[in-house]
Parts: C-alpha cells; sequence; structure tokens
C-alpha cells in the first residue's frame, strides 16, 4: 500500500501495447497549455474580481494569483523532466510518497477534471444556444435543457460537443493538437482585438483610486478569485509521454503558457479598469461578460458579438485539454494495475488510448446532457490545491531522498519554493468552504473504497510477480546510469 515506484521503473519505455506515440513539439505544448488555461476565466472571473474584490487593483490580483501558480509550475518542471510520462500529479506522487498517495491524487484528478468537463460543456451549449438565437435558429427547450429545468429533457449540444472533441482526440493527438491551435489563435486573436479597441477608449482617471475600498483585503479576495483562471497548465504535464525530448520541451511548455497567460491577464486587466469604474463591473450585465459589456459601453456592439465568439473557442479548447488529460490519468492508473488494463490499451492505427477516452467522453457527456448541473467551482478548487500541494512535497522529499537522480530541469532556491507553494495553497484551501471541504471527504472516502477492493489487490499481483527481478535490477542499479531496460515494478519500502 505504501510501495513507491522508482524513477528508473517509471520513465522505461513500457510495452509496445501501453506506450504513446512521442509527437508533441515545444509550440505545441504552450497551445495546449494556453488551451486550457485562457478559457472562461478570462471572459468572465475578471468582472467578478474587479467589481467586487480588487476593483483598480485588478492587475496586482493577477500578478499575485499567477506568482502563486509560478511556485507550483516550478514543481511541477522538475518533476516532468524526471519523470517524462503520461499521469500528471499521480505519477510524480507514486514515485516521491507511494501508491496510496498516488491514488488519493489520482482520484482526487478525477473528480478535478470530470467535474470540468461537464460544467464547462453546459457552459458552452448557454453560448452556443445564445449565438444560434441571434442568427434565428431557435432549439425547443426540450433539447437545450437538462430534465426538469425550463421544459428541458436533454441538454443536447452539451452532449455533442463532447463527444465530438472525444472522437478527434480518439482520432490521434496530432491532430487534435493542430485543432486545439486553430482554437487558441482564434480566442488569441479576440483577447488581442479588445485590447486594442479598449486601449484607444481608456480614461486614465477610472484608476484613481488605485486601491480598492477593503484595501489589500480586497486585493487578495481578488487574487483568490482570478487564481482559478490559471488552472490548466498542469494538463501540459498529462501529454509528457507525448513529447519529443520532454526533458527539454516539458519546461518550455509549462512555464511558457503560464507566462504568455500571466502577461495577457494583466493586460486586460488594466483595459478593462482603464475603460469603465470598477463599481460598473460590478453590475449584473458586466459579472456575467465584462469584456463584451465593456465593448458595448464605448460603441462596440460588434466587438462584443466577437468576444462571445471567443469565448466559445476558449470553452472549446478548455474541454480539448481537460477531456486529454482525464484519459491520460486514467490511463496511467490502469497501467499501474489500480484501474482495469483496459483502460491502458492503445489503438494500433491512431497509438491513443482510445478505449478509456471513449468511457470518459461518453460518462461526462451524459452528465453534462441530463443533470442540471451547477459549476461547484470550489470543489474543484479543491483538488487542484491538493494537487499542486503534494507536487511540490514531492519535490521537497525527491531532493533529499534521492539526491543523486538526474534532473534536467531543477526547481530553484527548493525547498523554499515548494514550501512557498505549499503555504500558498494551504491558505486558499482553508478559505473555501465547509460544504467544499465535506464534498471533497465523501469523494476520497469513495476512492479509498474502490482502491481496497480493487487497487490495491491488482497492484498487489503485480508486485509479487515483479519481487525476484527487482532484486536483481536492484544490485545493478547505477547512480549515473539510473534508467536500466526494465518494463514496469514496484519497490517496496522497509516494512511494508
Amino acid at each position: 500500500m505504501f510501495a513507491k515506484k522508482p524513477v528508473h521503473m517509471q520513465v522505461n519505455t513500457p510495452a509496445a501495447e501501453h506506450s504513446l506515440k512521442r509527437v508533441l513539439k515545444p509550440v505545441d505544448l504552450v497551445l495546449l497549455g494556453i488551451g486550457a488555461i485562457v478559457g472562461t476565466g478570462v471572459f468572465v472571473l475578471s468582472g467578478i474580481a474587479a467589481g467586487l474584490h480588487s476593483g483598480n487593483a485588478l492587475p496586482i490580483s493577477f500578478v499575485l494569483a499567477g506568482i502563486v501558480c509560478l511556485f507550483a509550475a516550478l514543481c511541477y518542471a522538475e518533476f516532468s523532466t524526471m519523470i517524462p510520462v503520461a499521469g500528471s500529479a499521480y505519477t510524480y506522487c507514486y514515485t516521491a510518497l507511494g501508491e496510496i498517495w498516488a491514488w488519493i491524487i489520482g482520484w482526487d484528478l478525477i473528480l478535478e477534471y470530470g467535474l470540468a468537463i461537464s460544467a464547462v460543456a453546459i457552459g458552452w451549449s448557454g453560448y452556443f444556444t445564445v449565438l444560434l438565437s441571434s442568427a434565428g435558429i431557435v432549439l425547443p427547450p426540450s433539447l437545450s435543457n437538462p430534465m426538469g429545468v425550463a421544459g428541458g429533457i436533454v441538454n443536447l449540444p452539451a452532449i455533442l460537443i463532447v463527444l465530438a472533441l472525444t472522437a478527434l482526440l480518439v482520432a490521434g493527438t496530432k491532430k487534435s493538437s493542430k485543432f486545439n491551435a486553430v482554437i487558441v489563435a482564434i480566442k488569441l486573436a479576440v483577447i488581442l482585438l479588445f485590447i486594442c479597441l479598449g486601449f484607444v477608449a481608456i480614461q486614465p482617471s477610472n484608476w484613481d483610486p488605485l486601491m480598492p475600498p477593503a484595501g489589500w483585503l480586497g486585493i487578495f479576495s481578488g487574487a483568490a478569485i482570478v487564481f482559478f483562471a490559471f488552472i490548466g497548465f498542469d494538463a501540459v504535464v498529462t501529454a509528457a509521454e507525448e513529447v519529443e525530448n520532454p526533458q527539454k520541451n516539458l519546461p518550455l511548455g509549462i512555464i511558457g503558457s503560464l507566462a504568455v497567460c500571466m502577461v495577457l491577464y494583466i493586460i486586460v486587466a488594466v483595459v478593462l479598469t482603464g475603460i469603465l469604474p470598477f463599481a460598473e463591473l460590478a453590475k449584473p450585465a458586466a459579472i456575467s461578460a465584462p469584456i463584451a459589456y465593456a465593448l458595448n459601453a464605448i460603441g462596440y456592439s460588434w466587438g462584443a458579438a466577437l468576444v462571445s465568439i471567443g469565448a466559445l473557442c476558449g470553452m472549446t479548447s478548455v474541454l480539448l485539454v481537460m477531456i486529454f488529460g482525464q484519459s491520460r490519468i486514467l490511463f496511467s492508473m490502469s497501467r499501474d494495475g489500480l484501474f482495469p488494463r483496459v483502460f491502458s490499451e492503445i489503438h494500433p492505427v491512431t497509438h491513443t488510448p482510445a478505449k478509456v477516452t471513449i468511457f470518459i467522453g461518453i460518462i461526462t457527456a451524459l452528465v453534462a446532457g441530463i443533470f442540471p448541473l451547477t459549476i461547484v467551482a470550489e470543489l474543484v478548487n479543491m483538488g487542484t490545491l491538493v494537487a499542486f500541494s503534494i507536487v511540490a512535497l514531492g519535490v521537497i522529499i525527491l531532493r533529499y531522498q534521492q539526491p543523486t537522480l538526474a534532473r534536467p530541469f531543477r526547481c530553484p532556491l527548493v525547498p523554499v519554493v515548494p514550501i512557498l507553494c505549499i503555504g500558498t495553497c494551504g491558505f486558499l484551501i482553508f478559505h473555501l468552504t465547509t460544504l467544499a471541504h465535506e464534498m471533497f471527504v465523501i469523494w476520497l472516502g469513495v476512492g479509498l473504497f474502490i482502491y481496497f477492493i480493487y487497487g490495491m489487490k491488482n497492484s498487489g499481483n503485480r508486485r509479487s510477480s515483479t519481487a525476484k527481478d527487482l532484486e536483481v535490477i536492484s544490485s545493478h542499479i547505477n547512480p549515473e546510469t539510473p534508467f536500466p531496460n526494465v518494463t514496469e515494478g514496484i519497490q517496496e519500502e522497509p516494512g511494508t
């Protein structure tokens, strides 16, 4: 239960039927990260934070939130170059803390990604039906609302978008990355359009006063909100096993995508608060669509329509990357025996984990289409913050337990940066609601039940079948060449 999977066994190429094809380049990774990060956050959360919390200091809130994410990104970058395989925080936790903690973080990520997919699909459906209505095409309520809501039976657009993106991902990672690049280009163009149109309409008097009514407390509250506009960069490392030269390219993808988004967010915040007084952004119409509202206010109604299209594209790319990340996490857990092996089978033609991707697509599509899902943002945030904290803890542990391991990228100032990551994430977790804590504990309880009746049993069978091989392997491991040709196995901790 507390067994760890050594680094040399994580990075060794798996058997052909359980391996992924390396096709992603640095630009693909940066676009993958931007695709996951830039979505509803910049189009919605900026107005909520400015109007209700940060005021004209919204750019400062974005800077603070970006710094917190940067701490986590540096930790992810170190792990991703040490262990360039699919699975993200789950894989790193397996190496640093052991199997039971890996299961907990994997189960946590299943919740985070799964809920995000369904929730964003419902949001996508809302934007899509509005755009159809503006074109004179009206979907009946029975096909645009879930059962029990305004005469609805099924949210058909939400189901179709999830299934369409699932099919795209099954077709091949390279094809889906090209599609993602097009979508990212569209939404970045829309954001740049807002910056250009808004820049000439800035009134410096709107920035006075700089500090919000609540002072630094308002800035920190705003940072806690816009922090979640940065969530998504960790999706880059779920693609580690499909990256060319991962030791070099993964840090570029992780830090590059986060840096691009941070700069864009800060500029958008400066322009947004310069166009309108921050009190104006507290109005209901502005809170739901602050960028479109601001463009309407300065006479660019056509620009507001384009922003709506950009928001739709933004959510499309978020959905694509979330389905991608979810499938890679389940793929890794299945390959380790914690889930049925069928989830780690690779399609012989497309070289993608087709079966697990289809499974995820069907489940999340049904949830999005049938249930009147309210976005439980705090529950998603809880999962993300826990994952960030555990990855940071793993960096500290491996630095001291295995200092000789090859680290193509080293997180600077260890243990200071990881401790700062854990501390800032813990601060935000503490300020989440009691309901979020209770729901998270219930989810973990269900996960532990599944682990003890299935995961531990099957993983234990794998350990017993390779124990003798491991004794031989361990006696021949050289710190100078830490990655011998071993396909899989588990290293037992003393006393387990």
